[in-house]
């Protein structure tokens, strides 16, 4: 059984790997934006060559 203590420290511990994964995920997450951002740009610019051609 745990006391009051170790139940706090272990409710510390459970938000901060929570919010450690989260953090991950959102990174992750903008990251694959910035990917996908970066891919329309680069199509965007060959379509306006083409274009130009």
């Amino acid at each position: 059984m745990l006391n009051r203590n170790e139940m706090i420290r272990h409710r510390r511990q459970m938000q901060r790997r929570i919010r450690d994964v989260v953090a991950e995920r959102r990174m992750a997450l903008l990251a694959d934006e910035d990917a996908a951002e970066a891919v329309d740009e680069t199509s965007e610019d060959k379509s306006k060559q083409d274009c130009a051609a």
